[in-house]
């Protein structure tokens, strides 16, 4: 009988197997155990660490600002009509011409008053010689009544009067431009007829003007004579242009809610035109040595305002939330009255992604520092 024959070949390998299984099991089992009995190596604490920018806390000056659409108009616009009644004879000065102060523009025919005032000039050159002769006879020789004296004393002066009378219709028959500036717009002809309030021509000054918009009622205790504005025009390139508030309106306008106010802007080379539209931004506050910050990086809570500031140094940099209050604003800026003080490290980018507490690592544009 074989010895082998007792055993059962077939079972052979699997018993390998499992031996060499159990025997790898009892050598990984004879190392020394972890603390906590696991075998298992702790895992690290995860940390939350934000990179930031930061901006240190300077005190400025600051200037707020309101806006408003402006138009612009001349400081002199003048319509002139016609004083008296006639037909235009001459026309002087046409459209587009730069007249003078009492420069003449326009004739109306005076041939009938004109004759009327010789008429009325030699009547009083013969009243007033009556009354010369009239006194010599009753103050010097008292010949004649004091009833005839005084009667040639008021009938030359009455004469004088008709005369000067006659002569100011006859100087008002020569249209003249009340005003220096340019003559705008024309509306007779010659050889047409007018009457007393017809309009004649129109004349406006453009080397000075002005800009005329309306300021929200709120902004009253603020805008006062004698303060800046600055104005831009679409139509315009270049820098802005600068100008003072000649004119503060008293009164608020119940439809919009507005009070006018008047810009004054010079107007050299003549690039401006009346009805030209103007943003405007007029001047309310002047703050000196606050502290100004980007409104973006002011947060609002249920309790009013913070911003974040980094506390700590070297790798032990946190955030701090700071609440704050705020004062006037522009554009993107607005001024902190109380909760930060100069030289503090302010979170101007990644104050989103931060919370009280949280570990920060400062960046620059080159990366991590």
């Amino acid at each position: 009988m074989s010895v082998t024959s007792g055993l059962n070949i077939d079972r052979f390998p699997m018993v390998l197997l499992c031996g060499l299984m159990a025997a790898a099991a009892a050598g990984c089992g004879g190392g020394a155990a972890t603390e906590d009995g696991t075998g298992e190596e702790p895992a690290e604490p995860f940390v939350k660490v934000v990179n930031v920018e930061i901006r240190r806390v300077e005190s400025t000056d600051f200037t707020s600002y309101v806006r408003l659409t402006g138009a612009v108009e001349a400081l002199e616009d003048v319509v002139i009509s016609s004083q008296e009644s006639g037909v235009i004879r001459q026309i002087i000065a046409d459209k587009g011409t730069r007249v003078r102060a009492g420069q003449p523009i326009a004739r109306i025919d005076d041939e009938i008053l004109a004759a009327q005032v010789d008429e009325a000039r030699a009547s009083s050159s013969l009243a007033r010689e009556r009354f010369v002769r009239q006194r010599q006879l009753w103050e010097d020789e008292g010949i004649g009544s004091e009833i005839a004296f005084l009667q040639t004393k008021y009938d030359a002066q009455s004469a004088d009067a008709r005369l000067a009378f006659l002569e100011a219709r006859l100087a008002r028959h020569v249209i003249k431009s009340p005003i220096a500036g340019v003559l705008d717009d024309r509306y007779v002809d010659a050889g047409e007829i007018v009457a007393p309030g017809t309009p004649v021509a129109r004349v406006l000054t453009t080397d000075r003007l002005k800009v005329v918009g309306g300021v929200p009622e709120r902004f009253g205790p603020y805008v006062r004579q004698g303060g800046r504005a600055v104005l831009n025009f679409d139509v315009l390139p270049g820098p802005a242009l600068e100008g003072e508030i000649a004119y503060v309106g008293a009164a608020v306008d119940p439809r919009n809610r507005t009070f006018p106010v008047e810009i004054l802007l010079d107007n050299p080379e003549g690039r401006l035109k009346p009805q030209m539209v103007a943003n405007v931004r007029v001047a309310t506050e002047r703050l000196t040595d606050v502290i100004v910050v980007p409104q973006d990086v002011v947060i609002r809570t249920e309790d009013g305002y913070q911003v974040f500031v980094v506390a700590g140094q070297g790798d032990e940099l946190r955030a701090e939330a700071r609440p704050v209050d705020l004062g006037p604003s522009f554009e993107n800026e607005v001024v902190v009255s109380a909760g930060l003080s100069n030289g503090e490290r302010l979170i101007v980018t990644g104050h989103q992604l931060v919370d009280a507490g949280d570990r920060v690592r400062e960046v620059s544009e080159g990366g991590a520092r």
